[in-house]
């Protein structure tokens, strides 16, 4: 693994790659004439571009670090970080990148890009493994009412920890606010779902899932060395610490976890993890969770049930124990028992049947469950608008 900083060309590349870097147009094969801007250059270019457009300050070279971790012919494989300042809680950002020579320059695209699933099905540096999970252009799903993620809380299953900051930006107090921290246990942060890992910086991972999503865990402390790493969920990633090699801050050994989603930081509120719905608060590190009725704040502990699945319901009573569970769909069938608030259930098919108003609003639909007794979805978290195992 070779790290390297360029400061000198990097007016060139970013002229010489503006039109290449967008990677939203078809591409013919490499040219054969001579690459005249080297790929650190053309990565950095765009790194300083979006660390621009994003924050509105005024990032350098010398705040970049391009590390090129595979190299073959006219292709490269690597990661790209801003680093940020050590005196306050302003953390990097970075991307996985792949380039591949064109035209005499380079066409650079970042983890969740469409153009990077392009390169990623092309290219001899991408393995098996991350040709799976790349090769999937994303979608924006959250935008039709799709929260799922198939992800548990980063630490081990059965283990409650300290969420010591809610809902927060990534940076510190910058929307979406995408990151919370998390503390206590035994210390060891885990994958929060399957993927394949890098390592970003020392003290940084980030672990590229599938459905557009990945994840990114901060301050580690002996953190694996991963470069296309698969990972399972719950794999040791690192424990919690202090460290702020790319910048940043931290008072007291946490790991700071954010979500992404297709190439950005993505509000992690209303997403489901560990089988808890997180919440935005009034401002930056308040806000908190819920699982069923339960909610916990900042400074609170959070129980990780694991992951919910895709056609599962978190059971939501409202405040209310149980939920009466009917033998159609509608408060006019007969009652078959009940489910208990927090319960996890599992989804056949959904029908519309009488309305009811649950912690979300009023809604007639109703899900069938595997035993063959049906809920109001009104009284569910399953992370989606609608039916989640279709229609009956």
């Amino acid at each position: 693994m070779v790290q390297i900083r360029r400061w000198a060309g990097i007016a060139t590349a970013l002229l010489a790659t503006e039109l290449l870097v967008a990677g939203t147009a078809a591409h013919a094969a490499p040219a054969p004439d001579p690459v005249r801007v080297n790929v650190e250059d053309a990565v950095t270019a765009k790194l300083l571009g979006q660390a621009r457009a994003a924050t509105a300050d005024h990032a350098d070279e010398s705040d970049t670090r391009v590390t090129v971790t595979r190299r073959a012919g006219g292709w490269a494989f690597g990661t790209a970080v801003t680093v940020t300042s050590h005196e306050e809680d302003i953390h990097p950002t970075g991307a996985v990148f792949i380039a591949r020579a064109e035209a005499g320059t380079w066409r650079v695209n970042f983890d969740g890009e469409a153009g990077f699933s392009e390169l990623a099905a092309e290219s001899p540096l991408v393995n098996k493994q991350e040709k799976a999970v790349f090769a999937r252009t994303p979608s924006t799903m959250q935008a039709g009412g799709d929260y799922r993620t198939g992800m548990a809380l980063p630490f081990a299953v059965g283990q409650t920890w300290t969420m010591t900051s809610g809902p927060h930006g990534w940076g510190g107090y910058e929307a979406p606010y995408s990151s919370i921290d998390l503390a206590g246990g035994d210390q060891v942060v885990r994958a929060a779902r399957a993927g394949t890992a890098y390592t970003m910086c020392t003290g940084w991972i980030r672990v590229i899932h599938d459905r557009g999503y990945s994840t990114d865990y901060y301050h580690l402390w002996s953190n694996i060395s991963a470069n296309g790493t698969a990972v399972g969920q719950g794999a040791y990633l690192g424990y919690t610490g202090t460290d702020v090699t790319c910048g940043g801050a931290a008072s007291g050994r946490h790991v700071h976890f954010g979500l992404r989603q297709n190439s950005a930081y993505v509000s992690i509120a209303g997403h489901g993890l560990g089988k808890w719905e997180f919440a935005n608060g009034a401002s930056a590190y308040q806000g908190g969770a819920r699982h069923g009725s339960a909610w916990v704040g900042a400074g609170g502990g959070l129980y990780n049930y694991g992951a919910l699945g895709f056609n599962q319901a978190v059971v939501d009573a409202n405040g209310g124990g149980t939920l009466t569970r009917r033998s159609g769909p509608g408060s006019g069938y007969g009652a078959l028992g009940s489910v208990g608030d927090g319960a996890t259930v599992t989804v056949s098919c959904s029908a519309n049947g009488t309305s009811h108003t649950g912690r979300y609003g009023t809604t007639a639909l109703w899900n069938r469950l595997s035993d063959g007794s049906w809920v109001s979805d009104a009284y569910l978290w399953t992370g989606v608008n609608g039916p989640i195992n279709g229609w009956c």
